[in-house]
């Protein structure tokens, strides 16, 4: 017999699978409700009983690919590198490359930042990369680098990573885009290892 948290989890997984695939193909602006609701075959009631808008359903897809994003693990050819600034070019540029698929960086990238706005965008994007680039900054700079210069330095590189982001999203070359930027972006990075 299946139990109410049961259906309910599969209720809400349709759901979100539903409003993912709609989000990347139409954009935001192009799916209702009544769409997520169909492409889950469920009842715009259901719907509107697990969620209380639109909005909060592309928050959690949004939050989910950000979750996916961040749980890849590396590569071997990334962990083979000797070079910590190597390995933190090739992961930043594998991000750009993931972060721009065509059904990734309609939900990330376009409407993302629209949709839920930039200061709770950057909160979801903190939340999954805030840690991983406070601890690169610490690497480069160094065990004796004082915190306010470790924190300073996390928001310019998430603040370099998201710009890059941005700017692949509108290129019509978005993975040459990519390598441009993440080899710039450790050309910064080096600078601050010498500083």
């Amino acid at each position: 017999m299946v139990r109410q948290s049961e259906r309910r989890e599969s209720t809400i997984a349709a759901i979100l699978k539903a409003a993912r695939k709609l989000f990347a193909a139409r954009g935001f602006g192009e799916t209702s409700i009544d769409d997520i609701a169909a492409g889950a075959g469920v009842a715009k009631g259901a719907v509107y009983h697990h969620f209380a808008s639109k909005e909060e359903i592309f928050t959690q897809v949004l939050e989910n690919v950000q979750a996916e994003l961040a749980s890849t693990p590396p590569s071997p050819a990334i962990l083979k590198m000797t070079d910590p600034l190597d390995q933190i070019a090739a992961l930043v540029l594998r991000y750009l490359v993931d972060a721009n698929e065509p059904g990734i960086r309609q939900i990330l990238l376009i409407d993302g930042p629209v949709v839920i706005g930039w200061q709770k965008w950057r909160e979801i994007d903190d939340r999954y990369f805030g840690a991983g680039a406070k601890t690169v900054m610490e690497l480069i700079l160094g065990k004796s680098a004082a915190p306010p210069r470790v924190e300073a330095a996390t928001q310019l590189f998430m603040g370099a990573v998201m710009e890059a982001c941005l700017v692949c999203a509108k290129s019509q070359e978005p993975k040459k885009r990519a390598r441009d930027l993440s080899a710039a972006l450790r050309m910064m990075l080096e600078g601050l290892r010498s500083a």
